[in-house]
């Protein structure tokens, strides 16, 4: 089997996914503290449900995620574990995020898969957005 791909008793699957959100309204709260504690809850939710991370970029603005799954769950609900946890824990536990955000996370985000491009390049480039 190829490098990078994986099987399951009625599949093989090579599903990674790139995703990017941002904070309600774009605010700069991606910072400091926040910061670390939302790469927490991130990875814990990965590992929680059998993914696996294979970067992680934060912004102050934005995040970019490029994260492997199996092909049983779709984008969807793999962004709306991530999104709806990391909302509800930092929010209870930053308070000036309930202050200044009636929610911490847009309803959109962007979503995309990378064929055959290798993991490694598209590591590489989403690391090089902190660099922009």
């Amino acid at each position: 089997m190829p490098k990078g791909y994986d099987a399951s008793e009625t599949s093989v699957h090579f599903m990674n996914y790139h995703f990017v959100w941002c904070p309600k309204y774009r605010r700069k709260v991606i910072m400091g503290d926040i910061e670390t504690r939302l790469r927490e809850i991130i990875a814990l939710t990965a590992v929680n449900n059998g993914w696996e991370i294979l970067s992680l970029e934060t912004m102050p603005d934005h995040v970019h995620l490029l994260i492997k799954t199996s092909p049983r769950i779709s984008p969807n609900n793999v962004i709306a574990k991530i999104k709806g946890t990391t909302s509800k824990l930092l929010r209870k536990e930053f308070p000036e995020l309930r202050r200044r955000l009636p929610t911490l996370w847009t309803r959109s985000y962007f979503v995309s898969t990378h064929g055959h491009v290798s993991p490694e390049i598209m590591k590489r480039y989403v690391e090089d957005q902190k660099r922009r």
